[in-house]
């Protein structure tokens, strides 16, 4: 049986009132995804991998605050060890905070193409943790943004959880920020 995530299955339950009709919905959807399979083929899809457990490794970083700042992420396989994806992205004139928060998103937004059944985040940031686990207040304005489309990106992990690391456990992700910051060095 799948699992349906919640934000979709309160999209459903605003759709059809009666749990029977929400489960006749999704079957003849199932049935005619499969049938267009049958029919056409199975198409090449963007996603990498299916299902398992991933871990993302984000970090951003600052030249100044604000200054040039860069974003770099790792996707890996915990059993493997296996570097799934590696990114690095310089992205303008940011503070040390916004590149943490552009990290995690970019992050987010990778890790959905693999689907993992649960993801962990590792940040070496403490304030970007504790804000989106709700256990520290947003109180600098531009975060706020940052930090709902943390939680947007979040809602459509089935499992995914947030862990602060320190900076020593988290070089790869620097090394990246800095590969980035060093490139657009003149």
């Amino acid at each position: 049986m799948v699992k349906i995530p919640a934000k979709l299955e309160e999209r459903l339950k605003k759709l059809f009132f009666l749990a029977r009709e929400r489960d006749q919905f999704v079957k003849e959807a199932v049935e005619k995804a499969l049938d267009d399979v049958e029919e056409h083929g199975i198409q090449e899809h963007s996603v990498e991998s299916i299902g398992g457990s991933l871990h993302l490794f984000c970090d951003g970083g600052s030249r100044g605050n604000p200054g040039d700042s860069a974003i770099g992420l790792l996707i890996k396989n915990p059993d493997s060890g296996e570097v799934l994806k590696e990114y690095c992205e310089e992205i303008g004139t940011a503070t040390n905070n916004e590149a943490e928060y552009r990290a995690l998103i970019s992050g987010l937004e990778h890790a959905i193409n693999f689907q993992p059944n649960h993801l962990t985040c590792y940040l070496d940031s403490e304030l970007v943790v504790k804000q989106v686990t709700g256990e520290y207040k947003v109180k600098m304005p531009t975060l706020q943004p940052l930090v709902e489309e943390v939680l947007e990106l979040a809602a459509q992990f089935n499992d995914i959880r947030f862990c602060h690391i320190p900076r020593e456990k988290n070089k790869e992700a620097d090394a990246l920020v800095n590969q980035a910051l060093d490139r657009n060095t003149y």
